[in-house]
């Protein structure tokens, strides 16, 4: 039985939102063949990297890849509430406690090539729901379905689950917001991201005050490759 699901974006056109995202989607299309599974994090709640896992599924969906969402944030995740999602549906939370079968859990979307997994209802034991052996044997079943699966996650700034998700993925992508995070606040980030063995593929700059561009792109640069995004 295949599962289904309705999502509505509810971001407006932007141009330059697009083309950034199309870059990051080439610059994770050609680092490496090897990296399918790859996590996206912050340091801190609301930088936007949930729009960004969210928009780059999409982008990979239309350049033909089979895209698979993973929402891991089963602390405080928003897709249901923000993607207007009107159905009941079964999560990750409830799959690695043992509430529902694994193949239950994924739904096809209305967007091209892209699969979800929601994050189900909040947990009280997220870290250790993550760390069970049923998330990592869930992710390599799903490597031979899918070209890449995107996984979102807590702010690494301000738990450990991020990191126990980058243990089982092959490379992260940090999502930073201009003017709202110090560097060592971002380095520690990007630290604690390398502890776990996980290939750090950049950083993503997000909403940038363009008239300061120059500035944070000097600034920011200090992190290695990096993506700016508006």
């Amino acid at each position: 039985m295949e599962l289904k699901v309705t999502l509505k974006d509810p971001k407006k056109s932007d141009y330059f939102y697009e083309e950034s995202i199309k870059t990051l989607r080439t610059n994770i299309q050609f680092s490496s063949k090897q990296v399918k599974v790859v996590l996206l994090t912050s340091c801190y709640p609301n930088e936007g990297k949930s729009d960004i896992a969210f928009s780059l599924s999409l982008e990979m969906g239309k350049a033909g890849k089979r895209v698979l969402l993973v929402d891991a944030d089963i602390r405080k995740s928003n897709f249901i509430k923000r993607y207007s999602v009107n159905q009941t549906i079964h999560g990750l939370s409830q799959y690695l406690s043992g509430q529902v079968e694994r193949q239950w859990i994924t739904y096809q979307t209305n967007f091209p090539n892209v699969d979800m997994i929601f994050a189900g209802p909040l947990a009280p034991n997220p870290s250790e729901l993550l760390g069970d052996p049923a998330f990592g044997e869930l992710l390599e079943e799903k490597r031979k379905e899918y070209d890449y699966i995107f996984i979102d996650t807590p702010p690494i700034g301000n738990m450990i689950d991020a990191a126990i998700v980058a243990e089982k993925s092959d490379g992260a992508v940090l999502v930073i917001e201009s003017e709202a995070v110090s560097y060592s606040v971002a380095q520690k980030s990007l630290a604690q991201l390398e502890r776990s063995g996980c290939k750090i593929l950049g950083a993503v700059l997000n909403k940038v005050d363009m008239k300061k561009d120059k500035y944070y792109s000097s600034y920011y640069g200090r992190y290695g490759g990096y993506y700016k995004h508006k």
